[in-house]
């Protein structure tokens, strides 16, 4: 399943890009959390730290549910 990606030399940290990855796939929903923390390399805590410090929820609602909460609060 693995691929190789090549990219030039953008003069970033290998780990700095694979938590760049994590943050945009989880922030996009296409990886959950746990996956989110396992691309980055961290802990699924230390993952949700570090999205907080970027100013991302680690809790992810989608539009339905959000609407759901809402109406019912």
């Amino acid at each position: 399943m693995g691929q190789i990606l090549e990219l030039p030399d953008l003069n970033i940290p290998e780990q700095e890009l694979k938590i760049i990855l994590a943050v945009s796939l989880f922030q996009q929903g296409i990886v959950s959390l746990g996956k989110a923390a396992e691309i980055s390399g961290y802990s699924q805590r230390t993952f949700s730290e570090i999205l907080l410090k970027k100013g991302h929820s680690p809790i992810q609602y989608s539009d339905q549910y959000l609407e759901t909460d809402l109406s019912n609060a």
